[in-house]
């Protein structure tokens, strides 16, 4: 398995997706977009077009339970999860996918600062980029540093010489997967009529924070 991690207090991990799953979500989502559940009730993102996958949370005004999404591919979903969790020493847990939705952000949208919960406050999200615009508009200033329709990922750490916040070079295929506490934003970008389609899921994890703290690192 293919991943690179980054260390904000907290760990993101960075997978490379198959393309069988990449080109399945793909389609899933571009031959039923138009009969996809609208998520915009239950999201903060400033974003007119998020449609759900997969809800397994209590039925509720915003959003009733459902799924769009293969076995195979949610098997997917949850085998990576467990290596998150496995990587940073996280002991005895029991998983459940809670929600999947896809953003397909355009020209001016953005997604401001926030964080994610379940059916519990503890758990794991993630971004999945399936889709990106060639040209993201003109920087304002400091063209050196593009930050036009970036993820920006906000770390628990802090102090001088701290790494606290990570904005990755992103490309069609990667999948970051960070906790739900970890605060994380996407920056609008402009002079395009091609859009940012990512796709999201949230797991809850029920786990023993005491129990579990046995290091972090690497798989043994």
């Amino acid at each position: 398995m293919k991943f690179d991690f980054v260390y904000l207090g907290q760990t993101v991990l960075k997978y490379e997706v198959p393309l069988e799953i990449f080109v399945g979500l793909n389609e899933i989502y571009e031959k039923q977009k138009k009969q996809l559940p609208k998520a915009n009730k239950q999201l903060v993102g400033k974003i007119q077009d998020e449609v759900s996958l997969f809800y397994s949370g209590p039925n509720n005004d915003k959003m009733h339970q459902h799924s769009f999404l293969p076995q195979d591919i949610l098997k997917w979903f949850d085998s990576i999860f467990d290596h998150y969790l496995k990587w940073n020493k996280i002991g005895e847990n029991r998983r459940s996918i809670n929600s999947i939705w896809v953003n397909e952000m355009k020209a001016n949208e953005y997604n401001p600062v926030h964080i994610h919960q379940g059916k519990l406050f503890t758990g794991l999200s993630s971004v999945m980029i399936l889709k990106l615009p060639k040209d993201t508009g003109v920087e304002y200033s400091a063209m050196d540093k593009p930050m036009n329709g970036r993820l920006q990922i906000i770390g628990a750490a802090n102090g001088q010489f701290s790494k606290t916040d990570y904005s990755p070079n992103m490309k069609i295929g990667d999948f970051y997967i960070f906790p739900y506490d970890m605060r994380h934003c996407v920056y609008p970008f402009n002079g395009t009529k091609e859009t940012r389609r990512t796709l999201v899921c949230n797991v809850d994890v029920d786990y023993n924070p005491v129990a579990s703290r046995t290091g972090s690192g690497q798989l043994e």
